[in-house]
């Protein structure tokens, strides 16, 4: 993170980090198990058998109270439609209330979903008890409501509550709402779009508004709503049990945020992080960002993806297990890291509210090594003359040492595994970095000898591409080395080899071109050589 920020610090306007958005469930622990439903029947209202009309009751009970709310509050209440997004629409209903200073439900949508639910049966054989039912969980198709509501803390948030036992209820919120509403308490201007600060007076005390977001602040809001509008238990039902609800993080995402001053340097970077993500970001490296320790049983995918959504835009998505990495650029000065956790397993943490704090420190964390990647990535210059310098010999000791040549065969393979293989906490032997030669070229030993190896790694390391594990006889690319490789790799792979397919090999077709940047540039540079390669015969 610092190197991006030292990198790019005279370009950005300022950096802030926060929670996005948060999916929470709100959960009645004592009534999510068979036992519990028993026990709540036939304990404390004495009601038996219980069947499937005693449950039934409960639902028709809140259906009920729903539209007694809506009547009374002059809500709109609709059922929502097949692949319909409902963002739009609810916007005029959101600023009225905005205007009038409210704060409340502005919109309440249907939906028949499935959800947790109890199925009762009667027993295969008879029994001692005439009345004993079977009691199981299932989930099963029912309706469900969402509350849109303006909360004076929160700011827009909504929350899904099922009308069936056991009434869990969903509430999805944002960090960008909260730290919206902080900064207007505390009288600081900004400009804000969607869910992104694009401009702001005092940079800091937005920081500090983000890093007020809390768990006993959620939790009270949740509280109140999830009274106010969840199903209603009586005082009676609330004595004999405890019916408070828990509230566990099912999805999480947690962002870094990069301002620019003008929109030049964040487009130039985001296509330059791209470009160099997808060949840089294999597994060793998404691994190392995400902290997962890598090994054959890790479930899911390690990968790196360039994926073009429906306004134009691109989005860089690193996947490990449940989560994902996001990069993408918006608002034409604005470029955001997001770490997504839909399983906070996958990190060592528990799911429970009170541990957002963890889940702060853990998922910056990778927000930060993500940025210190593409800062390390992306702080090679094309004018810095380095393939000059590494080209040139130098001298250690009485000993003078080759330089560097770009056209080393045996030093770009190197570089290349280096660079893909990743780092070892203890660093590579060299019969390991050997052996990844031979495998990842398919050589022969003969081809490649250890004698040739240690060679090319006494060169690297006298030009400081290479570092020693202490004194151990281990090896691994310094920081220097890393950027040196990374441009090696591209000269070959991304600008020298395309050049020269075209011109040794079956050039592309004329009439069909790709709508890419990079190839318009090659087949511009086709046409330059061509052109001289005709001057040159005349």
């Amino acid at each position: 993170m610092e190197l991006f920020t030292n990198l790019f610090g005279s370009l950005l306007a300022f950096v802030y980090h926060c929670f996005d958005r948060i999916v929470i469930l709100g959960y009645l622990p004592l009534l999510i198990r068979p036992e519990n439903i028993v026990h709540f029947f036939q304990n404390v209202h004495k009601v038996s058998p219980i069947t499937k009309e005693v449950l039934r009751k409960r639902t028709n009970e809140y259906h009920a109270w729903v539209e007694a709310f809506v009547k009374k509050n002059n809500i709109a209440m609709e059922w929502a439609g097949k692949g319909v997004r409902k963002k739009d629409d609810l916007q005029p209903g959101l600023q009225q209330m905005k205007r009038q200073n409210r704060f409340g439900v502005y919109f309440i949508l249907k939906s028949m979903e499935i959800g947790p639910s109890f199925r009762i049966t009667a027993p295969k054989f008879p029994t001692k008890d005439p009345n004993y039912r079977i009691v199981g969980s299932q989930r099963s198709r029912y309706t469900h409501y969402y509350f849109y509501i303006w909360d004076e803390v929160l700011g827009p948030m909504s929350m899904c509550v099922g009308s069936f036992f056991p009434f869990s209820i969903t509430f999805w919120i944002n960090g960008h709402h909260f730290i919206e509403r902080e900064l207007l308490r505390e009288g600081v201007t900004f400009r804000k779009d969607d869910n992104a600060f694009l401009s702001v007076s005092d940079p800091e005390a937005l920081q500090a508004a983000a890093d007020r977001f809390s768990a006993d602040i959620i939790r009270k809001r949740l509280n109140h709503w999830g009274l106010a509008l969840g199903p209603k238990f009586s005082q009676k039902e609330r004595a004999a049990m405890n019916l408070n609800r828990l509230h566990s993080i099912q999805q999480v995402e947690y962002c870094r945020n990069f301002i620019f001053k003008r929109h030049f340097p964040i487009h130039q970077l985001y296509e330059r992080s791209c470009d160099i993500g997808l060949m840089r970001l294999t597994a060793d490296k998404v691994s190392n960002v995400f902290g997962f320790r890598l090994h054959k049983r890790l479930r899911g995918k390690l990968h790196t993806v360039l994926e073009k959504i429906d306004h134009g835009h691109h989005v860089l998505r690193a996947c490990a297990k449940n989560a994902v990495l996001r990069m993408y650029e918006k608002f034409s000065t604005f470029l955001r890291i997001e770490a997504l956790s839909n399983n906070l397993k996958d990190f060592g943490l528990k799911k429970s509210l009170d541990h957002l704090d963890a889940v702060r420190q853990k998922l910056s964390a990778v927000t930060d090594r993500f940025a210190a990647f593409e800062g390390e990535a992306l702080n090679v210059h094309v004018d810095y003359p380095l393939f000059q310098q590494l080209a040139l010999p130098v001298t250690s000791g009485k000993t003078r040492v080759p330089g560097i040549k770009i056209q080393d065969t045996r030093i770009i393979r190197l570089m290349e595994v280096l660079l893909h293989a990743g780092t070892k906490i203890t660093g590579w032997r060299t019969a390991d970095i050997h052996q990844a030669v031979l495998e990842a070229f398919q050589l022969k030993a003969d081809d490649y000898t250890l004698t040739q190896l240690r060679y090319d790694i006494r060169k690297l390391k006298h030009h400081g591409l290479l570092q020693r594990d202490g004194k151990r006889y281990a090896y691994r690319l310094t920081e220097k080395g890393n950027k040196a490789a990374l441009m090696f790799v591209l000269f070959h792979k991304r600008v020298c080899g395309p050049l020269a397919n075209s011109l040794f090999n079956k050039p592309p077709r004329a009439g069909l071109k790709p709508a890419t940047r990079i190839e318009t540039a090659y087949r511009k540079a086709d046409r330059s050589i061509e052109q001289v390669i005709q001057l040159l015969a005349a």
